[in-house]
């Protein structure tokens, strides 16, 4: 286990300056929870306990804290999420800046508490997740394979890697917290908040700690399989489309000022040791894709297709944003337009259609009609992309291969 920075009585000090308050959600951990608080409390004095609807001995444990804590209660079983964001607003009511979050399994370990104030010293107004040891002999397979999925999500909504991002032993900014539009009320709200930290830009930290896995058959889980999993999954699907459609495009058009702009130009386009045709081919092909009826993967395709035809991945991408946002609209009605004509039939989606049209068949028009079109504007538009920036750069940007040549002939030529 990491070294503790500091000695009990000192982090208590410490925890009050910076105005910290440790917050434990628990549901029937009866087993573990006593122990816990007690360390705990060596550590903290302001701690939130919010007992979440259990049903076991917990009132009787909290009762004999109930001077030493502050206890928030209810009688059913609201979730992980719905407990942390009753315990962030109390949090905020007393005052506090900073939460630390501790598991009531006892899988986290008190004494590990002062590693996150060492970090935020040095990471001050920052989330400070800790990254548990992925080989750890006793975590569970589906541990390790949840927290895979977990973190392949979490980079693929916001291109930030994390190392760990199941683990529920963080420290949290609240006043920035506060402002993030959380709604999630089980394990998935541990998932969301990260996310839209990042969207925010709120900085995220990984520390190293070490947890403490019970054996199996002492081992206390709240987390359902299918319900679980599912509304996890429901989460990432809303947050993917989000992060496609609003963040993504957010974080392109911050990118668009003039030195970035003139950058890229010198360094991707003028300076650029590939030819011209390679360029204008890479950027044909990324607007292909770009109005392609694969939404949400247009970038991956882009970037896959010219890896294999070599040509410019990153031309290639910045020509598949033809689709964000405001060119959304237009794209899906030019591939309407498109699709009607070579089909020869009027366009699907109307005023009209919607009461005229069997649903089932109107939906089956609809898809046809736009996957045609947007795959002939998709090769038409490509095409043209393609031709207009080759006779562009033919005019104001000489052939590199042509340069080295002419450079080398002029090095023969000249006297020795």
């Amino acid at each position: 286990m990491p070294d503790s920075p500091y000695l009990p009585e000192d982090c208590q000090r410490l925890m009050r300056e910076l105005s910290c308050v440790v917050i434990i959600p628990t549901y029937n951990n009866a087993a573990t929870l006593l122990s816990l608080i007690e360390k705990t409390l060596l550590y903290a004095s302001d701690i939130i306990l919010i007992n979440d609807g259990s049903t076991d001995e917990t009132p009787q444990i909290l009762e004999s804290f109930h001077s030493r804590l502050i206890l928030i209660n209810y009688s059913q079983n609201r979730g992980k999420g719905y407990a942390l964001r009753q315990g962030f607003a109390k949090a905020l009511q007393l005052g506090a800046r900073y939460a630390i979050t501790l598991d009531a399994d006892g899988q986290h370990d008190p004494s590990q508490i002062p590693l996150f104030l060492a970090a935020l010293q040095s990471h001050p107004d920052s989330l400070l997740i800790g990254t548990r040891s992925m080989d750890h002999p006793h975590m569970p397979k589906s541990n390790r394979l949840a927290n895979r999925f977990s973190n392949f999500w979490f980079f693929v909504e916001t291109t930030q890697k994390l190392p760990d991002t199941q683990s529920g032993f963080r420290l949290y900014p609240l006043e920035k917290i506060n402002s993030l539009p959380l709604k999630g009320n089980r394990y998935e709200f541990e998932l969301e908040v990260l996310v839209r930290a990042a969207w925010k830009q709120i900085p995220i930290h990984p520390i190293n700690i070490e947890v403490h896995y019970p054996l199996f058959q002492e081992r206390v889980s709240h987390f359902h399989p299918v319900k679980d999993f599912l509304r996890i999954f429901l989460l990432n699907t809303k947050l993917v489309l989000l992060s496609l459609f609003i963040f993504y495009p957010q974080k392109i058009i911050k990118m668009l000022t003039w030195t970035n702009i003139k950058n890229f130009i010198h360094n991707n386009i003028t300076h650029s040791p590939e030819n011209n045709l390679s360029l204008s081919a890479s950027l044909g092909l990324g607007f292909f894709w770009g109005v392609s009826p694969f939404w949400g993967y247009h970038m991956i395709l882009s970037a896959v297709s010219a890896h294999f035809l070599k040509l410019n991945k990153v031309i290639a991408i910045v020509g598949s944003n033809i689709s964000i946002p405001p060119m959304i609209p237009p794209v899906i009605y030019a591939s309407f337009w498109m699709g009607s004509h070579l089909l020869n039939q009027p366009i699907a989606i109307s005023l009209e259609s919607l009461h005229t049209t069997n649903p089932l068949r109107l939906i089956y028009q609809s898809l046809i009609q736009y996957v045609v079109g947007s795959l002939s504007l998709g090769v038409i538009g490509g095409f043209f992309v393609f031709l207009f920036f080759w006779l562009l750069l033919s005019i104001f940007r000489k052939n590199p291969i042509k340069n080295k040549e002419s450079s080398i002939k002029q090095k023969s030529s000249s006297p020795q």
